[in-house]
């Protein structure tokens, strides 16, 4: 017995190593009706960006991704929808060195049917389905890590052939000339179908589920 509990032990530390990002968790449910966002576009300036987390059981890599187009829609002063393409092609790790085999082989493996597949689906898209302003009360701040957030966001996030909604907490600043939106806030990957070599592969348990995805996006009005 006692040549069983030691492996399983170890193993148990082992898993426990590195965690994802402690963030906002987004709420997912099914694909919403996305409706005509009425007021002024604010088009998306090339500095925006949506900058990935992902962890397994002994690191973490960092990369991003850059935007294909995008804009938000705003009325009197209110945030009233939008859309964005991320340029999946585009994914770059950050945290591994440029000169190194190591950076290429994961940006290669990311990019592979294995994960986002993307000679087969080169972007990923977001669209607001929801805006609201977001509510601070005693029960919610318990709850949100984000605590300076302005709006609660909902919007129909696809990835290769899925798309899921989702919810998470923002914070939105708008002027006359521009907008600005930031979100920091974790999915669960597989519920895109983002398994590695398959759904319960052994192998896909040493890549945790959770991703985190912090949203940069910054907007003009033309």
């Amino acid at each position: 017995m006692k040549k069983v509990i030691l492996p399983l032990a170890l193993t148990a530390s082992f898993f426990a190593c590195t965690n994802a990002p402690e963030k906002d968790k987004a709420a997912t449910g099914d694909k919403q009706e996305v409706k005509s966002a009425d007021g002024t576009s604010y088009t998306a300036d090339a500095s925006s960006s949506v900058t990935w987390t992902g962890t397994k059981v002994n690191g973490t890599h960092t990369g991003t991704f850059k935007l294909k187009d995008g804009s938000l829609a705003v009325k009197e002063g209110t945030l009233t929808g939008g859309s964005f393409t991320i340029d999946v092609a585009s994914l770059s790790n950050t945290d591994l060195a440029a000169d190194t085999s190591g950076k290429a082989k994961l940006e290669g493996h990311l990019k592979s049917p294995d994960f986002f597949d993307v000679a087969k689906y080169p972007t990923a898209r977001f669209e607001i389905t929801g805006v609201e302003a977001f509510k601070y009360d005693s029960t919610t701040m318990k709850d949100v890590i984000m605590k300076d957030a302005t709006h609660t966001i909902k919007g129909n996030l696809t990835l290769k052939d899925s798309t899921k909604n989702i919810s998470f907490p923002a914070k939105v600043t708008i002027s006359e000339t521009q907008v600005t939106a930031m979100a920091d806030f974790n999915i669960d990957r597989t519920l895109w179908g983002m398994s590695y070599k398959g759904p319960n592969n052994p192998q896909d348990w040493f890549i945790r589920k959770e991703v985190n995805l912090k949203l940069n996006i910054s907007t003009t009005k033309k």
